[in-house]
């Protein structure tokens, strides 16, 4: 850059620059104080499920009447990816899926379009439909959740006290909502007996419907007079248990009282849809979700203040206990994040101050805090917070953010002992390598382009990595140009000056040797060009062999156990499973406690979980252990109890994933037109992945069929005893599952008023034939004498995608192997299988392999742009198509490295693994292009290409080495975190590699491609 001179500038307004630090510094503290901070960073689930309920239909009459009709209109929403659906009896749910690359502000659209869709057709749906009703906030996150307990206490004192202290915990700041879980809802039952009324020949219907007409609210009219309106109110409407017990109901021109044929109870739903429980008791659970302009911390403070004085109000008995607490999670997660900042700070700071001096150490050592706290600030304004994403960033560009600083510090001290004074040597780095130091930090930050404009649910969850790190290197070049120059101004002191001193740096043994190298390397060019060849082509075959990994698992300390029971179990049977892996927890000397959720899985309290849908056969815990040791020993003893105790349960142990959420690792998906053809494809899918043996419970989402007892009408028989198809229907829903006939409204509830039969006749299916049914001629008749009874077999639940019928064969895997790796394994053993497929029928990957390919293909489809992005900087810089060539072919170099240190380390090959890759291109060629525009500078000055060649790289060697230096050992405590260590091992390793064959290979690059003699004597 020729003309203004930044520095310069700086140097003459030296108390405006020192106000500037001084500013940027206070500002910085303020925004460390002032960003919210969260576990992992916020990402649109791009997600919404319909569901909708059809009582009395099959799993196919749901499929064939209610979801494909849905199903047909919602395939024409716009960015539609995929539909997939279920259809249990009585119920249908649909989830729909937008294409990855669907911004989050267009998915709101899609959100609205669902509705308005089905809104058109709902007319058209099925008489006795239910709904449709709509969910679109998956990704809402309890930040914390209590469970509220009470020995003594039913359910409904419970409740009380839970509503009570949620109406405080509103008022509490950043609180969004406060939600129950697991609390149960009152019923007033009305059981009768079936003989008691035929004794006194009532009807049950007839019953029901006089019970229903009782309690209707409805308007008496208003009596309007002179003096004013005067509404007119009737009572009568029920408000106890005695009230309904005491009704008098005439049926058949006869009276009688409710409780002289029923037995009139307060209860609550039964079966439950859904229970919670905590470590072994029933429980009511309070989840608290935070606004998303909230500080995690901040809220968790608040709310332990205000749990306190609520805690002092309940009345004794009531115990309240902390379940989740994500304030104390983002703690410690950040807490180990700041210890491995200043481990990399203090590895950065350490090669400064060993290869530059303690004055010029700590110039550099004073400028990170500077840039640091412009970052934090720039942050702030930009609404980025510190969460696992953007904190890693910030270590990542640790290494990163000195080069400049080192660059410019290095150059003004050299400059010092050739005996400049002050002024000339702080300002003389910007004059010569600014214009290059910020194409270098440019291709650097285009390195990490494709992070940044990925568009899928992993590029939205790491986009901080591109957005924390080009912000950083950025402000870094100006803190190299401003403040790095104003601060060797005040530290350093100029050493004196000799003729021939600038030679004499460079004319030690050391330095010597390195040039006889170099000067080897332009001598015999084609072997160093070859060699470096065959090394590459190793590498990228090495990189063929690193393990595969979507995302790392996380290393928060909790284990997750589904208990699956057999399709169509009961609630109860549910519960009683559930209690016996209670039994086995509470021995468990690693488990701190656990919660246990009955009907269902566990609330969001992490936002990469993945979220169990309601159904009665599934119980899910959520089991919080000391620390990751304690974490792996409790899984493998749940999992020997399991296979040994639970025969009749599929039951999973499970660690919690980071990164977009996914239920099984391995998935091969089987769909077509015929569903008996695509379960025989299934079942031979299975066999080959049970066959693998990294597989682990191999299984397939629609479970097995289930019984149903299906009632052959006599149509002819019927008619004649005045029997209808709908009369009967209603007959036995009203005495096994009951019927709603009013409510009972006390104070602020509503509670369902149900009739149906007494328990002992509900649950007693052989009394099913000897029913009495009521006829037209007012005798009632048994079941048996209009029915014939088959007992058959139905799909308990039926899968689809995009409206075809599909079986997902799943699997987890065995420990210490990675899922993309063993659906690799697996995928050749199916192609038999494919070879045979009739037309319109497939076999496709899911899970963590096509979710890693449909990751890095968003990554991957800028690299083009950045491609185009460097080579405009590069000729920007260096003006000649020539030399931007020779930089940009050292970009792949970083391969070789990357991919010998992830074999060595054993670290995975993931999407972060990938990034670190992509943005090692951008590092390396930032050295060669300061390299290469050394060389042209000494051309200029008068050496001959050969000379400036080996001088230039000798010159350039410290300053490569030591900013190469503190990258590498910026990374290596980055290397032990679950989460970044692919990509620090693969930084290392690659720019290690990379460094050294930029002194080495470019040099005898650059003589060949400009076809430099041999032996050409030197100037």
């Amino acid at each position: 850059m020729k003309g203004f001179n930044l520095s310069q500038w700086a140097l003459e307004h030296r108390a405006f620059t020192g106000f500037l630090m001084a500013l940027i510094l206070l500002g910085g503290l303020f925004a460390y104080f002032r960003l919210e901070q969260r576990e992992d960073p916020e990402f649109t689930f791009r997600l919404m499920v319909v569901k909708t309920l059809y009582p009395g239909a099959t799993a196919r009459e749901v499929e064939q009447q209610l979801t494909d009709r849905l199903e047909k209109k919602l395939q024409e929403l716009p960015d539609l990816d995929h539909l997939r659906s279920y259809s249990k009896p009585g119920e249908s749910l649909i989830f729909v899926v937008p294409r990855e690359e669907t911004s989050p502000e267009e998915v709101a659209d899609i959100w609205y379009q669902v509705r308005k869709k089905i809104g058109d057709i709902r007319m058209t749906l099925p008489q006795g439909v239910i709904g449709p009703f709509f969910n679109d906030e998956f990704g809402d996150t309890y930040s914390l959740v209590y469970a509220f307990s009470g020995e003594g206490f039913d359910y409904a004192r419970l409740k009380d006290q839970v509503d009570a202290a949620r109406q405080q915990i509103l008022r509490v700041k950043d609180v969004e909502k406060a939600d129950l879980i697991g609390a149960q809802d009152e019923k007033i039952y009305i059981e009768f007996s079936d003989k008691k009324m035929a004794r006194l020949g009532l009807d049950a219907t007839e019953v029901a419907a006089a019970l229903q007409t009782q309690n209707a609210m409805a308007p008496a009219g208003t009596v309007y007079t002179a003096a004013g309106d005067l509404p007119i109110r009737i009572s009568g409407a029920f408000d106890s248990v005695e009230n309904v017990a005491n009704l008098a109901v005439r049926v058949g021109g006869r009276t009688f009282r409710v409780g002289d044929f029923a037995e009139v109870k307060r209860g609550y739903a039964d079966p439950p849809e859904f229970r919670m429980r905590f470590n072994g008791k029933d429980v009511i659970g309070l989840g608290i979700a935070m606004n998303r302009k909230g500080d995690v911390l901040a809220l968790g403070k608040a709310l332990d203040a205000t749990l306190k004085r609520i805690e002092s109000e309940l009345p004794v008995g009531i115990e309240v206990e902390k379940i989740a607490d994500q304030a104390q999670v983002v703690r410690r997660s950040i807490g180990e994040f700041k210890r491995t900042f200043f481990e990399a700070l203090a590895a950065v700071l350490l090669v400064s101050f060993l290869s530059l001096g303690l004055r010029a150490g700590a110039v550099v050592a004073l400028t990170v805090p500077l840039v640091l706290a412009a970052t934090l600030l720039g942050m702030l304004l930009a609404g980025i917070a510190l969460h696992r994403i953007s904190l890693g960033a910030l270590i990542l560009a640790l290494g990163l953010l000195v080069d400049d600083a080192m660059i410019a510090i290095e150059m003004m001290a050299r400059k010092l002992e050739e005996g400049w004074d002050r002024m000339r040597a702080a300002t003389f780095a910007y004059r010569a390598t600014a214009f290059p130091m910020l194409t270098g930090t440019l291709i650097t930050i285009a390195g990490f382009l494709p992070v940044g404009l990925a568009r899928s649910q992993a590029g939205e969850y790491t986009q901080a990595i591109f957005q924390v790190v080009g912000l950083s290197l950025l402000l870094s070049w100006f803190g190299a140009v401003i403040f790095t120059p104003y601060l060797g101004f005040m530290a350093l002191r100029p050493k004196g000056a000799g003729a021939g001193f600038a030679h004499e740096l460079y004319d030690t043994p050391f330095y010597n040797r390195l040039r006889g190298w170099v000067s080897a390397c332009v001598e015999h060019r084609g072997k160093v060009i070859l060699a470096t060849a065959t090394l590459f082509a190793v590498g990228i075959a090495a990189l063929s062999r690193v393990p595969e990994q979507f995302f790392p698992l996380s290393n928060r300390p909790e284990v997750v156990i589904d208990l699956w029971l057999p399709e169509g179990s009961s609630f109860a049977q549910t519960e009683a499973a559930a209690k016996r892996m209670e039994a086995v927890l509470a021995k468990d000397p690693d488990v701190l406690n656990y919660a246990t959720y009955i009907g269902g899985g566990s609330p969001r309290f992490f936002l990469l979980i993945v979220q169990q849908l309601a159904n009665a056969n599934l119980a899910e815990f959520v089991v919080m252990t000391g620390d990751n040791g304690a974490r792996e020993r409790v899984m493998r003893r749940v999992r020997e109890a399991l296979a040994a105790d639970f025969p009749e349960v599929r039951g999973r142990a499970m660690r919690l994933n980071v990164g977009p959420p996914m239920d099984y690792p391995v998935v091969f998906r089987v769909f077509g037109e015929d569903p008996a053809v695509v379960r025989g494809v299934a079942d031979r899918v299975a066999a080959v992945m049970r066959a693998n043996p990294h597989t682990v419970d191999v299984n397939d989402d629609w479970h097995e069929r289930i019984p149903s007892l299906r009632l052959a009408l006599d149509q002819d028989k019927a008619r004649t005893l005045g029997v209808s198809t709908a009369s009967l229907a209603r007959a036995l829903q009203a005495y096994y599952s009951g019927v709603t006939v009013g409510q009972l409204r006390e104070d602020d509830k509503l509670i369902d008023i149900v009739w149906r039969a007494q328990p002992r006749l509900r649950t007693d299916a052989g009394g099913l034939p000897d029913l009495a049914v009521p006829a037209g001629s007012g005798n009632p008749v048994p079941l048996s004498q209009l029915v014939r009874f088959e007992t058959v077999f139905e799909d308990g639940v039926r899968w689809r995608r995009n409206r075809f019928p599909a079986i997902s064969v799943r699997a987890d895997v065995t420990d210490g192997m990675l899922a993309p790796d063993v659906a690799a394994e697996i995928e050749p053993a199916l192609k038999p299988i494919l070879d045979e497929l009739p037309p319109g029928y497939f076999v496709e990957t899911g899970a963590a392999r096509e979710d890693a390919w449909t990751a890095q293909k968003s990554i991957l489809v800028w690299i083009p742009l950045v491609i185009v992005a460097t080579l405009l900087l590069l000729m920007l810089q260096l003006q000649n198509l020539s030399r931007t060539f020779l930089v940009f072919v050292t970009a792949p170099l970083g391969v070789i490295g990357a991919a010998f240190a992830l074999l060595l380390f054993r670290a995975p090959f993931g999407f972060v693994a990938l990034l670190g890759i992509i943005a090692l291109a951008g590092m390396i060629m930032r050295n060669s292009v300061i390299l290469v525009d050394q060389i042209e500078q000494d051309e200029k000055a008068g050496l001959d290409t050969r000379r400036a060649i080996i001088e230039s790289t000798v010159r350039r060697f410290r300053p490569i080495m030591l900013t190469a230096a503190a990258a590498i050992l910026a990374m290596i405590p980055l290397s032990t975190n679950d989460f970044f260590a692919p990509q620090a091992i693969a930084i290392m390793g690659g720019l290690t590699v990379a460094t050294l064959l930029t002194v080495f290979f470019l040099p005898a690059l650059y003589a060949a491609w400009f076809r430099v003699g041999r032996r050409e004597e030197a100037a």
